[in-house]
C-alpha cells in the first residue's frame, strides 16, 4: 500500500472539482473541512497565503524587494483578495456581472470601512480591478477585517 499526501489547498479543488473523491476527502479531512467558509479561514495576510498554497513574504523580502511601502501593502491586499475570491476572477467583457469592492471614507473616527459597491459601466481611476470581489459580502469582510491595510495602501 502507498501512503499519499495532499496539501489542504489541493484536497478543497479536488472536493470540488472531483466529487468521486468526496467521500475518501472527508475520511481523511472530515466533512467540516470541506464545509468552513473561506472568511473563516483568512484572517491574515499569512492564511490568504497559506490558502493559496504560497510562501508569505517576510518583513525582510519585502525591505529588500526594492518596493516602496503602499507597494507592499498592495501585493498583500492583492493576495488576500485572491485567497478570499477562492478562484473567481472578475470578467470585465460580462456587464452582468457584478464586481464589488470595500468603499472606505474619512470621518471624525479616522479612516474607516463605509460599505460595499458594484458597478460595471461606472469609469473610475479610484480603483484597482484586481482588488473586486466575488459578492458584496467578501467586500464587506475584506473591508472590516483588513482596514488598517486598507488605510495604509489608500492614505
Amino acid at each position: 500500500m502507498k501512503k499519499l499526501e495532499i496539501s489542504e489547498q489541493n484536497a478543497r479543488k479536488l472536493y470540488k472539482d472531483m466529487p468521486d473523491f468526496r467521500p475518501s476527502l472527508e475520511d481523511t479531512f472530515g466533512k467540516a473541512f470541506f464545509t468552513e467558509k473561506i472568511t473563516d479561514r483568512i484572517k491574515t495576510y499569512e492564511d490568504a497565503c497559506a490558502e493559496l498554497g504560497i510562501s508569505p513574504w517576510t518583513e525582510k523580502d519585502f525591505s529588500t524587494s526594492g518596493l516602496k511601502p503602499d507597494e507592499i501593502t498592495y501585493r498583500k491586499i492583492k493576495t488576500i483578495t485572491e485567497a478570499l475570491n477562492e478562484g473567481w476572477k472578475c470578467d470585465w467583457k460580462d456587464a452582468n456581472q457584478y464586481k464589488y469592492y470595500p468603499w472606505f471614507r474619512m470621518s471624525s473616527g479616522g479612516f474607516v470601512f463605509h460599505g460595499t459597491y458594484f458597478d460595471y459601466s461606472f469609469a473610475s481611476a479610484g480603483y484597482a480591478s484586481r482588488l473586486c470581489f466575488k459578492s458584496s459580502e467578501l467586500a464587506k469582510y475584506a473591508g472590516e477585517q483588513f482596514l488598517q491595510l486598507y488605510s495604509d495602501f489608500i492614505i
